[in-house]
């Protein structure tokens, strides 16, 4: 099924997430309640804006990596630089820690592919649900990534809340059934991000997104997508 076809109605956000990651139309109607959830973006507090970075959580929140050298262009990406997604079948505990981890970063101490593989390691591994693409547009480019690390970035987020959006609910509710095709559930974290920098620079801003994720019986759950529109 195209990205780009258009939908309307009441099942819009289930239709545009499943759609969006290739998912059998009947599935969509039910389950693409977010067509690539995005989320909030970083602010470097100089001259230059930052895309976003990761939604916090509530639960696990983690913390910023102490000061360190600068990686070198050429470091090799690795997974390490951010946490480990957690083992739950709850997908608001999942949406939680990954939003914690999504806000939380540190340019003295990875450089922007670590930091974007670890965050893929949180992706479903089912190809058709998967959604790269929403992940790697919520961190900036590498050349602003530099920029930020020029002057001395980092920042933690914590999540207040998580909940099931409204209308994916409501969709859900029509026909509970079509669950059981994916298994992705919608997820709309709130939460606070704070960003420090040089000479004691510091300053947070809201943050806030709606996520796809994937939580089948018997496995973790995944990250499937994030929303370009943030659902209450």
């Amino acid at each position: 099924m195209p990205k780009s076809s258009p939908f309307t109605g009441q099942s819009t956000m289930l239709r545009r997430l499943l759609i969006g990651l290739g998912v059998l139309v009947v599935v969509a109607l039910l389950a693409g309640l977010t067509a690539r959830l995005a989320g909030g973006g970083h602010r470097t507090p100089s001259a230059a804006a930052s895309p976003s970075s990761p939604s916090a959580s509530a639960t696990p929140s983690t913390s910023p990596h102490g000061p360190g050298p600068s990686p070198s262009a050429g470091s090799t990406p690795g997974a390490s630089v951010v946490a480990a997604p957690p083992h739950t079948s709850d997908p608001i505990k999942f949406a939680t820690a990954f939003a914690t981890a999504l806000w939380s970063y540190d340019t003295r101490t990875a450089t922007q592919p670590q930091q974007l593989a670890g965050l893929r390691s949180w992706l479903t591994g089912e190809s058709k649900y998967a959604d790269p693409d929403a992940l790697a547009a919520q961190l900036p480019d590498p050349v602003l990534w530099s920029r930020m690390r020029d002057n001395g970035q980092h920042a933690t987020g914590d999540a207040a809340e998580a909940h099931l959006p409204a209308a994916w609910q409501q969709a859900i509710g029509k026909d509970p059934s079509q669950l059981t095709v994916a298994y992705v559930y919608a997820v709309t974290v709130t939460g606070k991000q704070t960003v420090s920098w040089n000479d004691g620079g510091r300053g947070a801003e809201d943050r806030a997104l709606t996520l796809a994720v994937q939580c089948r019986p018997g496995r973790d759950c995944a990250l499937a997508s994030i929303a370009t529109t943030v659902y209450p």
